[in-house]
């Protein structure tokens, strides 16, 4: 398959997917109640009741390299109070001058890795994310076109330890697609995990990976990447 064939399948994917609907592995937690995306209000991100979570948006970026395409990730500093250490996508909360996801998820990436919105073609969203510390997050997905040194990167090194690309492919095999579960106050919770190196990409990163290898897998076999 051709950049510009996989380009249009996964247009397409994106376009008749439901994005609106809640996935996650706390999604049971969220009850209907989301903080709102419209950003009308400069208060809007301050849950209102105990089970509202706050609105975000995460860029899933992938680059169209020559020997196949990657997602760009970056590693969460330690001492971060939110997912600390961990590997995500760059993003973060909604805030009161967001127009929309997409463009809390570019101003958000260029604050976090220092690439220019202008960089991104913007292709679709995947199903928003309910993660288990208050967050119902957009992904949205997002093309990059080489040049790009990821080493050059201006980085926030307060929020960021790293960035660093891992082939598309391997995250979409199901070979490398892990279950794991932990206890939270008291229940049990199932979460995704893939493994990559010494990277242990998990949790609501791996779970909208988990979305955009669904999708794909429901296209008809001679489409798939």
């Amino acid at each position: 398959m051709t950049n510009a064939d996989f380009i249009d399948r996964l247009r397409l994917v994106l376009a008749r997917m439901d994005a609106n609907s809640i996935t996650g592995d706390w999604a049971d937690l969220a009850d209907g109640r989301v903080a709102e995306n419209k950003v009308e209000h400069e208060h809007k991100n301050a849950p209102t009741a105990a089970n509202e979570k706050r609105a975000a948006a995460v860029l899933v970026p992938l680059v169209l390299r020559e020997d196949g395409t990657t997602v760009l990730l970056t590693r969460r500093t330690a001492h971060l109070h939110h997912h600390a250490g961990q590997i995500s996508f760059p993003g973060g909360g909604v805030e009161a001058g967001d127009a929309s996801a997409e463009a809390t998820a570019l101003r958000e990436t260029r604050e976090e890795i220092g690439l220019a919105p202008e960089r991104v073609e913007l292709l679709g969203r995947l199903p928003r994310y309910v993660t288990g510390t208050g967050f119902c997050v957009t992904p949205v997905v997002g093309l990059l076109r080489p040049p790009l040194d990821v080493g050059t990167l201006a980085i926030d090194a307060f929020e960021v330890a790293e960035v660093f690309e891992v082939p598309l492919a391997f995250l979409l095999n199901p070979a490398n697609h892990q279950r794991h579960s932990l206890a939270v106050d008291g229940q049990i919770r199932h979460f995704h995990a893939m493994p990559y190196g010494d990277c242990f990409i998990w949790g609501a990163t791996a779970g909208m990976l988990m979305s955009l290898y669904r999708a794909l897998e429901e296209t008809p076999p001679a489409h798939r990447l």
